[in-house]
């Protein structure tokens, strides 16, 4: 079966439901990721009660749900020398991930995911430890055997890491697939994000609806259409309105699961995990975009990206109709 490696920051979740007069007191845009340091994230905890903690990271969440398919992953990352990055570590390692993990004396990352009442999930991240992993701690063993790497959006604060990783896969023949991860992530490393368009570095390139505006300065079907010229293949997740998937000359529109959702935290990441599962296994784009739309009907009816058994088994049995359909 063929491989993908993933590379990005290895946060804890920190998961707490808010008001929507708690976000507007925060001074921060609702919905998005929100770079903290270590006091300010203090300060913000502060503030809020019953918080979860689950282990997270958009491309681990992304590499264990790919696990957990069936597919075959890997993730390169970097936790700090304490409790919560033995708790990473163990975390990938019973999901069925290959990790690829180095450690710090920084503690490790951790991020706020402050839900709403309308499931909207505004992010205040502290990178810690995931933000030192540096070119020379990520070696080409990673890479060996691979097929695809994929990268998260949160990579682009840390370029030297990102243009190192582009620069081994390529020299070994892998795809690259990238998700921007977040409208702020967009926003303020556009330069990198478009010298990796300019480059023609992305092959698969991944959106939502803000970040693909943002990127493209147009909307929907007409983003899709020009994310497509800067990849093989763009994608752009439009909520409950499903998925969009575009190919140089053709649009493929993919429906969502109907799904009462509580907390959007981790529906991007676990779509994708979805997608890569069938692009792996070489299915036509709307089936990839059938199972991906069924893993995030799964995350979105749960508090935090860590989705339980059961459901996985659901998703194996959507899996296994669509394989033997495609015989």
């Amino acid at each position: 079966m063929k491989q993908v490696v993933g590379v990005g920051a290895a946060l804890i979740d920190l998961i707490a439901s808010v008001s929507e007069d708690w976000v507007i007191r925060q001074k921060k845009p609702k919905g998005g990721m929100n770079s903290v340091n270590w006091g300010e994230l203090g300060h913000i905890l502060g503030n809020v009660e019953d918080i979860s903690i689950i282990p997270g990271g958009s491309a681990s969440n992304t590499m264990i749900g790919l696990a957990r398919l069936g597919g075959k992953a890997r993730f390169v990352c970097k936790v700090g020398n304490d409790d919560l990055g033995d708790t990473y570590s163990l975390n990938l390692y019973r999901n069925g991930v290959e990790g690829y993990i180095r450690k710090s004396s920084t503690p490790t990352g951790r991020v706020l995911s402050a839900v709403t009442p309308d499931a909207q999930r505004t992010m205040f991240t502290f990178l810690g430890a995931s933000s030192e992993l540096l070119p020379a701690e990520v070696s080409e063993a990673p890479f060996q055997g691979a097929n695809f790497l994929y990268l998260e959006g949160y990579l682009a604060y840390n370029p030297s890491i990102l243009l190192h990783c582009i620069h081994i896969a390529r020299s070994k023949g892998l795809e690259v697939v990238f998700d921007c991860g977040s409208f702020g992530v967009v926003q303020e490393c556009r330069f990198i994000i478009d010298k990796l368009i300019e480059e023609r570095s992305i092959d698969i390139l991944i959106a939502n609806e803000d970040e693909a505006r943002i990127l493209t300065r147009v909307e929907e079907d007409l983003a899709c259409m020009e994310m497509a010229k800067m990849a093989k293949i763009a994608v752009i997740k439009i909520g409950k309105r499903g998925s969009i998937i575009g190919l140089k000359d053709e649009i493929i529109r993919i429906d969502a699961f109907q799904a009462q959702a509580v907390d959007t935290t981790g529906a991007g990441d676990l779509w994708a995990a979805g997608f890569l599962y069938g692009y792996l296994n070489d299915w036509p784009l709307e089936k990839c975009g059938e199972l991906a739309s069924a893993a995030a009907a799964e995350v979105v009816q749960i508090m935090g990206s860590t989705i339980p058994d059961e459901a996985y088994a659901r998703l194996v049995k959507i899996r296994d109709k669509i394989s033997k359909s495609l015989k």
